[in-house]
């Protein structure tokens, strides 16, 4: 692999848990409104700690590539799993506008899930702490 190329996978890492490490954090600051819309979907409200673990926990381990196979896979499960819940609402009857956002952001979470699933597969690449760590037993 190239030096250059070398950068690529912590950047993608970097832009791929950025969005669950805040999310995490803005669920602890908004905790009573986030319980609230998870009942509105028929989630149970109980459930948000759980999700608040797998999103800070699941996105600081991609962040710092430590176990990142394992982040990542879990991570694209909980982008399915959300995006079905929370974006995909046929039932719902909307039309317009409100639908095509909501179908945005189902998309969103598949192709969130597509990048998890190449971590899952690749790897955190050289710069992380499973590179470091491999690098060192290979010495």
């Amino acid at each position: 692999m190239t030096k250059s190329l070398a950068y690529l996978a912590p950047a993608g890492r970097i832009l791929l848990s950025l969005m669950f490490i805040t999310s995490g954090f803005q669920k602890i600051t908004g905790y009573a409104g986030t319980q609230g819309y998870m009942e509105m979907m028929g989630v149970p409200g109980a459930l948000l700690p759980l999700v608040i673990l797998v999103e800070l926990v699941g996105g600081i381990a991609l962040l710092v590539g430590f176990q990142a196979r394992i982040a990542a896979f879990l991570l694209a499960g909980f982008s399915l799993v959300s995006g079905l819940l929370f974006h995909y609402l046929p039932s719902l009857g909307m039309e317009g506008m409100e639908a095509q956002m909501q179908m945005i952001g189902f998309m969103k979470n598949v192709t969130i899930a597509g990048g998890m699933l190449m971590v899952t597969a690749f790897g955190p690449g050289p710069l992380s702490v499973a590179g470091k760590r491999d690098a060192a037993v290979t010495a």
